[in-house]
């Protein structure tokens, strides 16, 4: 049901590797919605369309030593707004996210796969047994509900994200958004893409400057990593389709990332990335008094704009 979906698409999380989602309205507020649309429901009937969306019940646990960030509500309404803003103008909205590093060879993938006989895998995970490591940086359109994923093989880093971003742009988004002036990125508090990293907000002006693009950037708050739509609209579709495939080669990881589909239309690209991203890099003062950097006005620590600059040779 589209409209299910609709009032759904806000307020769901979900397991990159399950592919469990849960959301955060009860059945309750969905039957008082779809009432507001002259939809009657039954509860039974919503849980019954909530399953076939592969939505679980979940209970509480017991294992988080310290309470959730404070604006974490207020944070999810700017993204919500923002990202509603910039569809409503036609303008590109993107998740961004690392996936779970996989090691490259013969060895076990968690899953089952029909097959005549079992397949035979290395019968211990040794690093020095692997052809070597796939870091695989995925971006997810929301407008057109595909993704992009950059196979890495160096170190999951900033710069490599943001060169993730750039591919996806030069390969996909200015076709696809011509004459855009605006960008919106939307990534999880930590990790290369974190917040508090100023190789990220460099290597992003960098981008801004080479492609004219004025970018905004919003982060779900620490700990709301689940929420991020990437990982329940796209990394969880890409582990079910090699669910017990062992990863031999980086062009096994590359073929199963491309041919990943879903019932609502998903697809994906994907390319490989072997440059080296060294680890530690720092960002000089020189070169954070360069940054076009803006605070948003709503939680200025996980909202920001950068703008791009007027001469950029002048800002190396």
């Amino acid at each position: 049901m589209n409209v299910l979906q609709e009032l759904l698409e806000d307020a769901t999380a979900g397991d990159p590797i399950s592919g469990i989602k849960w959301t955060n309205r009860s059945l309750r507020k969905l039957q008082k919605a779809l009432r507001w649309r002259r939809i009657p429901l039954a509860r039974g009937t919503l849980a019954r369309l909530l399953r076939q969306q592969h939505y679980s019940l979940r209970t509480n646990r017991k294992r988080l030593a310290r309470t959730h960030e404070r604006d974490r509500d207020r944070q999810f309404r700017y993204l919500t707004y923002l990202r509603h803003l910039y569809r409503t103008l036609e303008l590109p909205v993107i998740s961004v996210d690392s996936k779970k590093k996989e090691w490259v060879g013969n060895f076990k993938n968690p899953g089952r796969t029909w097959r005549r006989v079992p397949r035979d895998v290395f019968d211990h995970d040794f690093p020095s047994w692997a052809i070597g490591r796939a870091i695989p940086y995925g971006i997810y359109d929301f407008a057109y509900n595909d993704g992009y994923v950059v196979v890495g093989t160096s170190h999951d880093t900033a710069s490599f994200a943001v060169a993730a971003i750039r591919r996806w742009w030069l390969v996909v988004g200015r076709q696809r958004y011509p004459g855009a002036k605006r960008l919106l990125i939307q990534a999880d508090a930590g990790g290369s893409n974190g917040y508090r990293s100023w190789e990220w907000k460099w290597a992003l002006q960098q981008l801004a400057d080479e492609l004219g693009l004025i970018l905004t950037v919003t982060h779900y708050p620490s700990g709301a990593s689940k929420w991020n739509p990437i990982d329940h609209r796209m990394f969880s579709l890409i582990t079910a389709n090699w669910a017990g495939e062992p990863l031999t080669s980086y062009e096994v990881i590359l073929k199963y990332t491309r041919t990943t589909r879903s019932e609502t239309g998903f697809r994906c690209r994907a390319s490989l990335d072997r440059r080296d991203y060294p680890t530690k890099v720092k960002v000089t003062p020189t070169q954070k008094s360069h940054l076009r950097l803006k605070p948003r006005p709503v939680l200025p620590q996980w909202n920001y704009t950068i703008l791009p600059h007027a001469n950029p040779q002048n800002r190396k």
